[in-house]
């Protein structure tokens, strides 16, 4: 095969990658850079010097975040060649990436990662005229800085090694270079307005028997800088989502919190998606109108307790969540 129809993916890739859109799970990227052969052996043993050793690779990927520090990734990566100084021939490799990738968020627009996990190589190896196919260990490190919510680049490092079989020869990979990659798959966010004060009931002309249905609260805590529910979370939405089934008219008020940690920004939008979720979970599971739903996030703006100790920390990571008290007339 030649090299022109291995980087008939990647140019296709890049063509488009600028059409294709970091809350999004969902991501597709293109990668190139230079690649290093080293330490051959097996049938190759000893003959570094008898190559050249430098060449160019690239590759096209796919992959999914689960949250915000771990996601799997796979797609497929040309590796070059190293071509035999004396003739024509050379050691070319070709094969598909499955990994998982570890994720550090260091600011809002830039992440340090860190990937593990298997290559399936196939070994085009004229030297011997002895091809090859099989599964090596690879793993990598690099750095992603977000443009925006949907575009990034990556500066990234992979070793792959000893790609290939003692028999035909192989050999250990470095790759080297610089990825494009497009996010996408968001959920619509729920509307974050400003709760409005509730209207006062308008005298009737004959007074009825009223009866208070009194307000139902409940407040959840949250792990450090995560917005995910719990299981235990769930159990005590339950009473506000029936008292919101069997009340079409009551509103649903939702506020989101975080503790002092962080910058100020990034613990507002933090907050918003506590709510978010919470809110989400509510409309979705009770079958409640998103115009009955008012969250909001208030940041680290509204703390309950010191944010000096981390038990005062983790009572300000919460999300307040109430139905307020209406009279009923019979």
């Amino acid at each position: 095969m030649t090299k022109f129809y291995k980087v008939l993916p990647l140019a296709l890739l890049i063509s488009g990658a600028v059409h294709a859109a970091t809350d999004n799970p969902w991501y597709v990227g293109a990668r190139v850079g230079g690649t290093n052969f080293d330490s051959f052996n097996g049938a190759l043993d000893g003959a570094e010097s008898s190559f050249e050793r430098d060449d160019w690779g690239g590759g096209v990927f796919v992959g999914y975040n689960y949250n915000s520090w771990l996601g799997v990734e796979g797609g497929y990566t040309y590796l070059g060649q190293a071509d035999d100084k004396g003739s024509s021939n050379g050691f070319e490799v070709q094969g598909l990436d499955l990994v998982g990738k570890f994720t550090w968020n260091a600011t809002p627009s830039l992440d340090f990662f860190a990937k593990a996990g298997g290559y399936y190589f196939d070994v085009d190896n004229s030297v011997n005229n002895k091809d090859d196919s099989g599964l090596s260990g690879t793993v990598g490190v690099g750095a992603e800085y977000f443009f925006n919510e949907d575009l990034s680049t990556r500066f990234e490092y992979q070793y792959y090694n000893q790609v290939g079989r003692s028999e035909p020869g192989k050999s250990d990979i470095h790759f080297y270079g610089v990825s494009l990659v497009y996010y996408w798959g968001a959920p619509a966010p729920v509307a974050i307005i400003e709760p409005e004060p509730m209207p006062e009931p308008e005298p009737m002309p004959v007074e009825p028997a009223v009866v208070t249905v009194e307000a139902i609260s409940v407040q959840l805590p949250f792990a450090f800088d995560s917005n995910a529910l719990t299981p235990s979370d769930i159990e005590r939405l339950q009473p506000i989502g029936q008292r919101l089934t069997e009340y079409p008219e009551v509103k649903l008020y939702v506020v989101g919190h975080t503790d002092s940690r962080g910058a100020e920004d990034y613990n507002q939008t933090l907050s918003e998606e506590r709510a978010a979720v919470v809110a989400g979970y509510l409309g979705q599971h009770f079958g409640i109108e998103k115009s009955r739903i008012i969250a909001q996030g208030r940041g680290e703006t509204d703390p309950v307790a010191s944010n000096d100790t981390e038990e005062g920390r983790a009572k300000n990571r919460r999300v307040e969540v109430y139905t307020p008290s209406f009279e009923l007339s019979e």
